[in-house]
Protein backbone atom coordinates (compact mmCIF):
# COMPACT_ATOMS: atom_id res chain seq x y z
CA UNK A 1 0.00 0.00 0.00
CA UNK A 2 1.44 3.20 -1.09
CA UNK A 3 2.00 6.15 1.71
CA UNK A 4 -0.63 8.70 1.39
CA UNK A 5 0.18 12.15 -0.23
CA UNK A 6 1.47 14.65 2.11
CA UNK A 7 -1.55 17.29 2.36
CA UNK A 8 -1.11 20.75 -0.36
CA UNK A 9 -0.62 24.05 0.91
CA UNK A 10 -4.21 26.08 1.50
CA UNK A 11 -4.85 29.31 0.38
CA UNK A 12 -7.07 31.39 2.63
CA UNK A 13 -9.08 34.15 2.86
CA UNK A 14 -7.40 35.62 0.08
CA UNK A 15 -8.79 38.12 -3.04
CA UNK A 16 -7.99 36.66 -6.15
CA UNK A 17 -5.19 38.92 -7.99
CA UNK A 18 -4.35 38.79 -11.69
CA UNK A 19 -1.91 36.38 -13.22
CA UNK A 20 -1.71 34.89 -9.60
CA UNK A 21 -1.75 31.38 -11.18
CA UNK A 22 2.02 32.08 -12.46
CA UNK A 23 3.16 32.67 -9.08
CA UNK A 24 1.27 29.93 -7.08
CA UNK A 25 1.50 27.10 -9.53
CA UNK A 26 0.72 23.67 -7.83
CA UNK A 27 4.37 23.05 -7.86
CA UNK A 28 5.57 26.06 -6.36
CA UNK A 29 3.14 25.79 -3.68
CA UNK A 30 4.34 21.91 -2.84
CA UNK A 31 7.75 23.46 -2.60
CA UNK A 32 6.75 25.88 -0.21
CA UNK A 33 4.65 23.09 1.66
CA UNK A 34 8.04 20.96 2.17
CA UNK A 35 9.51 23.67 2.82
CA UNK A 36 7.38 24.24 5.96
CA UNK A 37 7.12 20.72 6.84
CA UNK A 38 11.05 20.23 7.08
CA UNK A 39 11.97 23.08 8.72
CA UNK A 40 9.03 25.06 10.43
CA UNK A 41 9.17 22.98 13.96
CA UNK A 42 13.39 24.11 14.32
CA UNK A 43 12.04 28.03 13.65
CA UNK A 44 9.58 27.64 16.38
CA UNK A 45 12.42 25.90 18.64
CA UNK A 46 14.54 28.83 17.60
CA UNK A 47 11.88 31.24 18.26
CA UNK A 48 11.38 29.77 21.92
CA UNK A 49 15.34 30.12 22.33
CA UNK A 50 14.70 34.05 21.91
CA UNK A 51 12.72 34.06 24.64
CA UNK A 52 14.80 32.32 26.83
CA UNK A 53 17.66 34.19 25.95
CA UNK A 54 15.50 37.25 26.46
CA UNK A 55 14.95 36.48 30.14
CA UNK A 56 18.89 35.37 30.58
CA UNK A 57 19.57 39.27 29.72
CA UNK A 58 16.75 40.35 31.75
CA UNK A 59 18.51 39.02 34.85
CA UNK A 60 21.86 39.85 33.97
CA UNK A 61 22.03 42.87 31.78
CA UNK A 62 25.04 41.53 29.88
CA UNK A 63 25.95 39.49 26.97
CA UNK A 64 29.33 37.98 25.83
CA UNK A 65 30.71 36.64 22.82
CA UNK A 66 30.19 32.54 23.11
CA UNK A 67 32.33 30.20 25.07
CA UNK A 68 30.82 27.09 23.13
CA UNK A 69 32.48 28.82 19.72
CA UNK A 70 35.47 29.61 21.01
CA UNK A 71 37.08 27.85 18.88
CA UNK A 72 35.58 28.74 15.75
CA UNK A 73 36.56 32.05 16.54
CA UNK A 74 40.05 31.29 17.18
CA UNK A 75 40.58 29.01 14.18
CA UNK A 76 42.17 31.43 11.47
CA UNK A 77 41.68 28.85 7.94
CA UNK A 78 38.20 28.78 7.18
CA UNK A 79 36.78 31.25 4.78
CA UNK A 80 33.55 31.95 3.38
CA UNK A 81 33.14 30.49 -0.32
CA UNK A 82 34.85 33.08 -2.95
CA UNK A 83 31.91 35.48 -4.42
CA UNK A 84 30.31 35.00 -7.58
CA UNK A 85 31.25 37.77 -10.14
CA UNK A 86 27.78 39.33 -10.21
CA UNK A 87 28.06 39.99 -6.23
CA UNK A 88 31.80 41.01 -6.17
CA UNK A 89 31.39 44.93 -6.71
CA UNK A 90 28.72 45.97 -4.12
CA UNK A 91 29.98 49.10 -3.59
CA UNK A 92 26.02 50.69 -3.73
CA UNK A 93 22.92 49.14 -3.26
CA UNK A 94 19.51 50.49 -3.21
CA UNK A 95 16.67 49.30 -0.93
CA UNK A 96 13.16 49.23 -1.66
CA UNK A 97 10.10 47.00 -1.84
CA UNK A 98 9.09 45.06 -4.78
CA UNK A 99 5.87 46.81 -6.27
CA UNK A 100 6.29 47.50 -10.21
CA UNK A 101 7.76 51.16 -10.34
CA UNK A 102 10.09 50.75 -7.79
CA UNK A 103 10.98 47.16 -9.68
CA UNK A 104 12.03 49.08 -12.96
CA UNK A 105 13.23 52.06 -11.21
CA UNK A 106 15.95 49.92 -8.32
CA UNK A 107 16.79 48.12 -11.38
CA UNK A 108 17.46 51.15 -13.61
CA UNK A 109 19.52 53.13 -10.30
CA UNK A 110 23.21 52.72 -11.34
CA UNK A 111 23.27 50.96 -8.39
CA UNK A 112 25.42 48.04 -8.43
CA UNK A 113 22.60 45.81 -6.13
CA UNK A 114 18.96 46.20 -5.33
CA UNK A 115 17.81 44.85 -2.18
CA UNK A 116 14.19 43.45 -3.37
CA UNK A 117 12.34 43.94 -0.16
CA UNK A 118 9.50 41.52 1.35
CA UNK A 119 10.48 42.74 4.60
CA UNK A 120 10.58 45.96 6.36
CA UNK A 121 10.01 47.99 3.45
CA UNK A 122 6.92 46.06 2.45
CA UNK A 123 3.55 45.62 4.35
CA UNK A 124 2.54 42.12 3.63
CA UNK A 125 -0.41 42.38 1.95
CA UNK A 126 -1.45 39.41 -0.16
CA UNK A 127 -1.38 41.79 -3.40
CA UNK A 128 2.32 42.48 -1.88
CA UNK A 129 3.68 38.88 -1.54
CA UNK A 130 2.32 37.50 -4.79
CA UNK A 131 2.59 40.33 -7.10
CA UNK A 132 5.92 41.28 -5.95
CA UNK A 133 7.18 37.85 -6.81
CA UNK A 134 5.51 38.08 -10.37
CA UNK A 135 7.24 41.80 -10.16
CA UNK A 136 10.51 39.91 -10.15
CA UNK A 137 9.70 36.92 -12.36
CA UNK A 138 8.30 39.62 -15.12
CA UNK A 139 12.03 41.30 -14.10
CA UNK A 140 14.11 38.74 -15.23
CA UNK A 141 11.80 37.88 -18.30
CA UNK A 142 12.31 41.57 -19.41
CA UNK A 143 8.57 41.23 -19.49
CA UNK A 144 7.93 44.68 -17.41
CA UNK A 145 6.66 48.34 -18.21
CA UNK A 146 5.01 50.87 -16.35
CA UNK A 147 2.82 53.51 -16.88
CA UNK A 148 2.20 55.84 -13.91
CA UNK A 149 -1.35 56.67 -14.09
CA UNK A 150 -1.05 59.95 -12.92
CA UNK A 151 1.23 61.46 -14.56
CA UNK A 152 1.37 59.06 -17.91
CA UNK A 153 4.86 58.87 -17.56
CA UNK A 154 6.29 55.17 -18.72
CA UNK A 155 9.07 53.11 -17.25
CA UNK A 156 10.94 50.31 -18.80
CA UNK A 157 13.97 48.77 -18.35
CA UNK A 158 17.43 49.68 -19.37
CA UNK A 159 20.19 46.95 -21.16
CA UNK A 160 20.91 43.96 -19.11
CA UNK A 161 24.40 45.08 -18.31
CA UNK A 162 23.19 48.21 -16.79
CA UNK A 163 20.90 46.74 -14.48
CA UNK A 164 21.25 46.15 -10.58
CA UNK A 165 22.23 42.51 -9.61
CA UNK A 166 18.84 41.51 -7.13
CA UNK A 167 19.28 40.19 -3.70
CA UNK A 168 16.28 39.79 -2.41
CA UNK A 169 14.99 39.84 1.40
CA UNK A 170 12.72 37.46 2.89
CA UNK A 171 10.54 38.06 5.96
CA UNK A 172 12.00 37.66 9.38
CA UNK A 173 11.47 34.31 11.06
CA UNK A 174 8.65 35.47 13.78
CA UNK A 175 6.78 36.51 10.74
CA UNK A 176 3.87 34.11 9.58
CA UNK A 177 1.94 34.39 6.00
CA UNK A 178 -1.80 34.10 7.23
CA UNK A 179 -2.82 33.29 3.80
CA UNK A 180 -0.80 30.13 3.11
CA UNK A 181 -1.46 27.14 5.30
CA UNK A 182 -0.98 23.50 5.79
CA UNK A 183 -3.40 21.57 7.89
CA UNK A 184 -5.07 24.58 9.03
CA UNK A 185 -1.26 26.06 10.33
CA UNK A 186 0.14 29.59 9.02
CA UNK A 187 3.39 28.81 7.02
CA UNK A 188 6.37 30.97 7.80
CA UNK A 189 6.96 34.02 5.54
CA UNK A 190 10.43 33.85 5.39
CA UNK A 191 9.88 30.68 3.96
CA UNK A 192 6.88 31.83 1.71
CA UNK A 193 9.02 34.47 0.15
CA UNK A 194 12.04 32.37 -0.44
CA UNK A 195 10.15 29.56 -1.42
CA UNK A 196 8.38 30.84 -4.04
CA UNK A 197 11.37 33.40 -5.23
CA UNK A 198 13.48 30.43 -5.25
CA UNK A 199 11.61 27.70 -7.25
CA UNK A 200 10.59 30.45 -10.07
CA UNK A 201 13.86 32.15 -10.66
CA UNK A 202 16.79 30.16 -9.51
CA UNK A 203 17.68 28.76 -12.39
CA UNK A 204 16.29 31.13 -14.56
CA UNK A 205 19.06 33.70 -12.86
CA UNK A 206 21.84 31.34 -13.77
CA UNK A 207 21.07 31.01 -17.24
CA UNK A 208 21.21 35.12 -16.90
CA UNK A 209 24.70 35.01 -15.26
CA UNK A 210 23.61 35.79 -11.36
CA UNK A 211 21.98 33.36 -9.10
CA UNK A 212 19.40 33.66 -6.31
CA UNK A 213 21.09 36.04 -3.60
CA UNK A 214 19.25 36.53 -0.67
CA UNK A 215 19.20 39.34 2.71
CA UNK A 216 18.71 36.99 5.84
CA UNK A 217 16.72 39.90 8.29
CA UNK A 218 16.16 39.73 12.15
CA UNK A 219 18.65 36.75 12.34
CA UNK A 220 19.42 36.69 16.02
CA UNK A 221 21.96 33.67 16.43
CA UNK A 222 24.19 31.35 14.23
CA UNK A 223 21.83 28.64 14.76
CA UNK A 224 19.31 30.50 12.89
CA UNK A 225 21.58 31.41 10.15
CA UNK A 226 22.30 27.10 10.81
CA UNK A 227 18.69 26.86 9.78
CA UNK A 228 18.86 29.28 7.09
CA UNK A 229 21.94 26.98 5.39
CA UNK A 230 20.18 24.16 5.93
CA UNK A 231 17.44 25.46 4.24
CA UNK A 232 19.66 26.16 1.13
CA UNK A 233 21.07 23.24 0.62
CA UNK A 234 17.52 21.20 0.85
CA UNK A 235 16.06 24.05 -1.85
CA UNK A 236 19.36 23.33 -3.93
CA UNK A 237 18.84 19.76 -4.32
CA UNK A 238 15.18 20.03 -4.74
CA UNK A 239 15.48 21.91 -7.42
CA UNK A 240 18.74 20.61 -9.48
CA UNK A 241 21.38 23.41 -9.16
CA UNK A 242 24.80 22.85 -7.78
CA UNK A 243 25.40 23.06 -3.91
CA UNK A 244 26.50 26.98 -2.89
CA UNK A 245 24.31 28.20 -5.95
CA UNK A 246 22.62 30.37 -3.17
CA UNK A 247 24.57 33.74 -1.80
CA UNK A 248 23.43 34.67 1.72
CA UNK A 249 24.17 38.56 3.26
CA UNK A 250 23.31 38.62 6.97
CA UNK A 251 22.17 41.63 8.54
CA UNK A 252 23.37 42.34 11.87
CA UNK A 253 20.32 44.51 13.19
CA UNK A 254 20.11 42.69 16.88
CA UNK A 255 22.41 42.99 19.40
CA UNK A 256 22.68 39.23 20.22
CA UNK A 257 23.71 38.69 16.27
CA UNK A 258 26.70 41.18 16.88
CA UNK A 259 28.41 38.61 19.33
CA UNK A 260 27.97 36.13 16.68
CA UNK A 261 29.21 37.54 13.77
CA UNK A 262 31.91 34.66 13.19
CA UNK A 263 29.80 31.89 13.90
CA UNK A 264 27.08 33.29 11.54
CA UNK A 265 29.48 33.13 8.65
CA UNK A 266 30.79 29.85 9.71
CA UNK A 267 27.42 28.37 9.54
CA UNK A 268 26.66 29.88 6.07
CA UNK A 269 30.48 29.35 4.87
CA UNK A 270 29.14 27.45 1.95
CA UNK A 271 26.85 30.20 0.91
CA UNK A 272 27.82 33.20 2.68
CA UNK A 273 28.27 36.31 0.96
CA UNK A 274 28.71 39.41 3.53
CA UNK A 275 27.55 41.01 7.14
CA UNK A 276 25.46 44.15 6.45
CA UNK A 277 25.44 46.81 9.97
CA UNK A 278 22.23 48.39 9.86
CA UNK A 279 21.25 51.17 12.94
CA UNK A 280 17.53 51.12 13.48
CA UNK A 281 16.66 47.29 13.63
CA UNK A 282 20.26 47.23 15.84
CA UNK A 283 18.54 50.29 18.36
CA UNK A 284 15.17 48.80 18.48
CA UNK A 285 17.01 44.87 19.84
CA UNK A 286 19.15 47.05 22.64
CA UNK A 287 15.81 48.61 23.63
CA UNK A 288 13.95 45.26 23.71
CA UNK A 289 16.67 43.38 25.19
CA UNK A 290 18.02 45.45 27.49
CA UNK A 291 14.84 47.10 28.83
CA UNK A 292 15.35 45.87 32.08
CA UNK A 293 18.98 47.09 32.21
CA UNK A 294 18.27 50.53 33.92
CA UNK A 295 19.21 54.18 33.47
CA UNK A 296 22.72 53.03 31.54
CA UNK A 297 20.89 51.58 28.28
CA UNK A 298 18.70 54.43 28.07
CA UNK A 299 18.92 55.59 24.26
CA UNK A 300 18.88 59.40 23.50
CA UNK A 301 16.62 60.57 20.46
CA UNK A 302 17.21 58.18 17.60
CA UNK A 303 18.74 60.76 15.10
CA UNK A 304 21.50 61.56 18.19
CA UNK A 305 22.37 57.89 17.71
CA UNK A 306 24.66 58.04 14.81
CA UNK A 307 27.16 55.59 13.88
CA UNK A 308 30.01 57.96 15.22
CA UNK A 309 28.70 56.50 18.97
CA UNK A 310 31.23 54.73 20.68
CA UNK A 311 29.43 51.29 21.08
CA UNK A 312 28.18 51.99 17.25
CA UNK A 313 31.10 52.00 16.15
CA UNK A 314 32.61 49.15 18.14
CA UNK A 315 29.54 47.11 16.23
CA UNK A 316 30.53 48.72 12.65
CA UNK A 317 34.28 48.48 12.95
CA UNK A 318 33.93 44.67 14.79
CA UNK A 319 31.69 43.27 11.29
CA UNK A 320 34.00 45.23 8.77
CA UNK A 321 37.18 43.44 10.41
CA UNK A 322 35.42 40.16 10.83
CA UNK A 323 33.85 39.89 7.52
CA UNK A 324 37.87 40.47 5.90
CA UNK A 325 38.85 38.00 8.50
CA UNK A 326 36.80 35.70 6.61
CA UNK A 327 36.40 36.44 2.56
CA UNK A 328 33.11 38.44 3.22
CA UNK A 329 31.59 41.63 1.85
CA UNK A 330 31.34 43.99 4.69
CA UNK A 331 27.94 46.71 4.12
CA UNK A 332 26.88 49.62 5.37
CA UNK A 333 24.29 51.28 6.55
CA UNK A 334 21.49 53.16 4.97
CA UNK A 335 21.12 56.58 3.84
CA UNK A 336 17.99 57.29 4.03
CA UNK A 337 17.33 60.93 2.80
CA UNK A 338 14.52 61.60 0.22
CA UNK A 339 15.66 64.77 -2.08
CA UNK A 340 12.87 67.61 -1.94
CA UNK A 341 11.90 68.62 -5.61
CA UNK A 342 11.32 72.57 -3.41
CA UNK A 343 14.26 73.07 -1.17
CA UNK A 344 17.68 72.93 -2.91
CA UNK A 345 18.64 73.69 0.30
CA UNK A 346 17.44 71.01 2.25
CA UNK A 347 19.13 69.04 -0.21
CA UNK A 348 22.24 70.63 -0.35
CA UNK A 349 22.86 70.10 3.66
CA UNK A 350 21.83 66.44 3.36
CA UNK A 351 23.62 65.76 0.59
CA UNK A 352 26.75 66.82 2.79
CA UNK A 353 25.86 64.51 5.12
CA UNK A 354 25.47 61.68 3.53
CA UNK A 355 28.98 62.10 1.42
CA UNK A 356 30.57 62.01 4.83
CA UNK A 357 28.62 59.43 6.36
CA UNK A 358 29.65 57.30 3.05
CA UNK A 359 33.30 58.75 2.89
CA UNK A 360 33.67 57.16 6.62
CA UNK A 361 32.33 53.61 5.97
CA UNK A 362 34.58 53.50 2.44
CA UNK A 363 37.25 54.89 4.76
CA UNK A 364 36.46 52.45 7.54
CA UNK A 365 36.85 49.16 5.11
CA UNK A 366 33.26 48.70 4.09
CA UNK A 367 32.78 47.06 0.65
CA UNK A 368 29.88 49.19 0.25
CA UNK A 369 26.88 50.74 1.33
CA UNK A 370 23.01 51.05 1.00
CA UNK A 371 20.94 54.35 -0.03
CA UNK A 372 17.22 54.83 -0.35
CA UNK A 373 16.89 56.87 -3.15
CA UNK A 374 18.37 56.82 -6.77
CA UNK A 375 19.53 60.55 -6.51
CA UNK A 376 22.09 59.05 -3.42
CA UNK A 377 23.24 56.58 -5.78
CA UNK A 378 25.65 58.83 -7.55
CA UNK A 379 27.16 60.48 -3.98
CA UNK A 380 27.87 56.97 -2.41
CA UNK A 381 29.29 56.21 -5.58
CA UNK A 382 31.80 58.63 -5.42
CA UNK A 383 32.65 58.06 -1.76
CA UNK A 384 33.45 54.33 -2.92
CA UNK A 385 35.14 55.28 -6.52
CA UNK A 386 37.51 57.71 -4.23
CA UNK A 387 38.79 54.49 -2.08
CA UNK A 388 38.02 51.21 -3.92
CA UNK A 389 39.22 52.89 -7.72
CA UNK A 390 38.66 50.09 -10.47
CA UNK A 391 38.91 47.06 -7.61
CA UNK A 392 35.73 45.64 -6.82
CA UNK A 393 36.20 45.80 -3.13
CA UNK A 394 38.33 45.76 -0.41
CA UNK A 395 38.24 42.75 1.18
CA UNK A 396 41.91 42.56 1.70
CA UNK A 397 41.89 45.64 4.19
CA UNK A 398 42.10 43.39 7.32
CA UNK A 399 41.29 45.83 10.02
CA UNK A 400 43.85 44.32 12.58
CA UNK A 401 43.64 47.22 14.75
CA UNK A 402 40.51 46.41 15.70
CA UNK A 403 39.76 45.77 18.86
CA UNK A 404 36.59 45.34 20.15
CA UNK A 405 35.88 43.90 23.60
CA UNK A 406 31.91 42.13 24.63
CA UNK A 407 31.34 45.30 26.72
CA UNK A 408 31.86 47.64 24.30
CA UNK A 409 29.07 46.83 21.68
CA UNK A 410 26.84 47.52 25.11
CA UNK A 411 28.35 50.59 25.97
CA UNK A 412 25.48 52.46 25.57
CA UNK A 413 25.88 55.30 28.65
CA UNK A 414 29.56 56.32 26.69
CA UNK A 415 27.11 58.57 24.56
CA UNK A 416 27.21 62.35 25.67
CA UNK A 417 23.48 62.67 25.03
CA UNK A 418 19.84 62.55 26.24
CA UNK A 419 16.53 62.16 25.41
CA UNK A 420 14.48 65.30 24.74
CA UNK A 421 11.21 66.70 24.37
CA UNK A 422 11.47 67.25 20.73
CA UNK A 423 12.69 63.25 20.47
CA UNK A 424 9.52 62.14 21.95
CA UNK A 425 7.14 64.40 19.60
CA UNK A 426 9.37 62.80 16.43
CA UNK A 427 9.06 59.59 17.79
CA UNK A 428 5.30 60.02 17.99
CA UNK A 429 5.01 61.65 14.51
CA UNK A 430 7.25 59.38 12.90
CA UNK A 431 5.29 56.23 14.54
CA UNK A 432 1.83 57.45 13.50
CA UNK A 433 2.52 58.74 10.46
CA UNK A 434 4.42 55.43 9.28
CA UNK A 435 1.52 52.91 10.74
CA UNK A 436 -1.19 54.52 9.07
CA UNK A 437 0.74 53.91 5.76
CA UNK A 438 1.78 50.42 6.45
CA UNK A 439 -2.45 50.03 7.39
CA UNK A 440 -2.61 50.78 3.83
CA UNK A 441 -0.32 48.41 2.68
CA UNK A 442 2.35 50.73 2.30
CA UNK A 443 5.95 49.79 4.11
CA UNK A 444 8.69 52.17 2.79
CA UNK A 445 6.98 55.53 3.51
CA UNK A 446 8.83 59.07 3.07
CA UNK A 447 8.17 61.17 6.24
CA UNK A 448 9.83 64.53 6.52
CA UNK A 449 12.38 63.65 3.77
CA UNK A 450 13.60 60.46 5.50
CA UNK A 451 12.47 57.36 3.68
CA UNK A 452 11.08 55.06 6.90
CA UNK A 453 10.26 51.46 7.08
CA UNK A 454 9.36 49.19 9.66
CA UNK A 455 12.59 49.44 11.61
CA UNK A 456 11.88 53.36 12.29
CA UNK A 457 8.68 52.70 13.59
CA UNK A 458 10.59 49.80 15.53
CA UNK A 459 12.77 52.05 17.24
CA UNK A 460 9.92 54.70 17.96
CA UNK A 461 7.67 53.02 19.69
CA UNK A 462 10.35 51.03 21.89
CA UNK A 463 11.88 54.33 22.43
CA UNK A 464 8.75 56.02 23.90
CA UNK A 465 8.45 52.27 25.94
CA UNK A 466 11.76 52.51 27.49
CA UNK A 467 12.09 56.80 28.11
CA UNK A 468 8.37 56.04 30.51
CA UNK A 469 9.15 53.50 31.97
CA UNK A 470 13.00 54.55 33.34
CA UNK A 471 11.08 57.99 34.35
CA UNK A 472 13.05 59.79 31.91
CA UNK A 473 13.00 64.08 32.60
CA UNK A 474 13.50 65.90 29.90
CA UNK A 475 15.00 69.41 29.33
CA UNK A 476 12.39 71.37 29.90
CA UNK A 477 11.19 69.91 33.00
CA UNK A 478 8.44 67.23 31.73
CA UNK A 479 8.86 63.59 32.82
CA UNK A 480 8.64 61.19 30.46
CA UNK A 481 4.81 59.10 30.94
CA UNK A 482 2.33 57.70 29.45
CA UNK A 483 0.32 60.75 30.27
CA UNK A 484 2.47 63.11 28.41
CA UNK A 485 2.89 60.39 25.31
CA UNK A 486 -1.36 60.47 24.96
CA UNK A 487 -1.57 64.20 25.22
CA UNK A 488 1.45 64.59 22.35
CA UNK A 489 -0.24 61.66 20.44
CA UNK A 490 -3.63 63.43 20.66
CA UNK A 491 -2.23 66.93 19.13
CA UNK A 492 -0.42 64.74 16.40
CA UNK A 493 -3.72 63.65 15.17
CA UNK A 494 -5.14 66.77 15.53
CA UNK A 495 -2.37 68.61 13.34
CA UNK A 496 -2.62 65.96 10.53
CA UNK A 497 -6.40 66.33 10.46
CA UNK A 498 -5.80 70.23 10.06
CA UNK A 499 -2.95 69.72 7.81
CA UNK A 500 -4.79 67.13 5.06
CA UNK A 501 -8.25 68.00 5.36
CA UNK A 502 -11.41 66.00 6.79
CA UNK A 503 -12.07 64.45 3.92
CA UNK A 504 -8.35 62.69 3.55
CA UNK A 505 -8.27 62.37 7.61
CA UNK A 506 -11.70 60.25 7.37
CA UNK A 507 -10.59 57.97 4.42
CA UNK A 508 -7.22 57.14 6.42
CA UNK A 509 -6.45 54.79 9.41
CA UNK A 510 -5.16 57.77 11.44
CA UNK A 511 -6.90 56.94 14.46
CA UNK A 512 -6.45 53.46 13.60
CA UNK A 513 -2.48 54.04 13.79
CA UNK A 514 -2.54 56.46 16.67
CA UNK A 515 -4.47 53.76 18.60
CA UNK A 516 -1.67 50.63 17.78
CA UNK A 517 1.14 53.15 18.39
CA UNK A 518 0.21 53.98 22.36
CA UNK A 519 -0.77 50.19 22.47
CA UNK A 520 2.72 49.04 21.86
CA UNK A 521 4.05 51.84 23.21
CA UNK A 522 2.45 51.96 26.49
CA UNK A 523 1.18 48.29 27.21
CA UNK A 524 3.50 47.05 30.38
CA UNK A 525 3.71 43.59 28.38
CA UNK A 526 6.66 44.93 25.77
CA UNK A 527 5.30 43.29 22.22
CA UNK A 528 8.17 41.41 20.67
CA UNK A 529 7.45 42.94 17.33
CA UNK A 530 4.90 45.77 16.44
CA UNK A 531 4.37 43.77 13.35
CA UNK A 532 2.68 40.88 15.02
CA UNK A 533 -0.09 43.03 16.59
CA UNK A 534 -0.19 45.46 13.34
CA UNK A 535 -0.65 41.91 10.92
CA UNK A 536 -3.69 41.62 13.23
CA UNK A 537 -4.91 44.14 11.32
CA UNK A 538 -3.57 44.79 8.13
CA UNK A 539 -6.32 44.19 5.66
CA UNK A 540 -5.45 42.11 2.82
Amino acid sequence: MSAPAPSPLAIVDAVPLPRQEEVLTEAALAFVAELHRRFTPRRDELLARRAERRAGIARTSTLDFLPETAAIRADDSWRVAPSPAALDDRRVEITGPTDRKMTINALNSGAKVWLADFEDASAPTWENVVLGQLNLIDAYTRNIDFTDPGSGKSYALKDADELATVVTRPRGWHLNERHLRLDGEPVPGALVDFGLYFFHNAQRLLDLGKGPYFYLAKTESHLEARLWNDVFVFAQDYVGIPQGTVRATVLIETITAAYEMEEILYELRDHASGLNAGRWDYLFSIVKNFRDGGAKFVLPDRNAVTMTAPFMRAYTELLVRTCHKRGAHAIGGMAAFIPSRRDAEVNKVAFEKVRADKDREAGDGFDGSWVAHPDLVPIAMESFDKVLGDRPNQKDRLREDVHVEAADLIAVDSLEASPTYAGLVNAVQVGIRYIEAWLRGLGAVAIFNLMEDAATAEISRSQIWQWINAGVEFENGRKATAELARKVAAEELAAIREEIGEEAFAAGHWQQAHDLLLTVALDEDYADFLTLPAYEQLKG
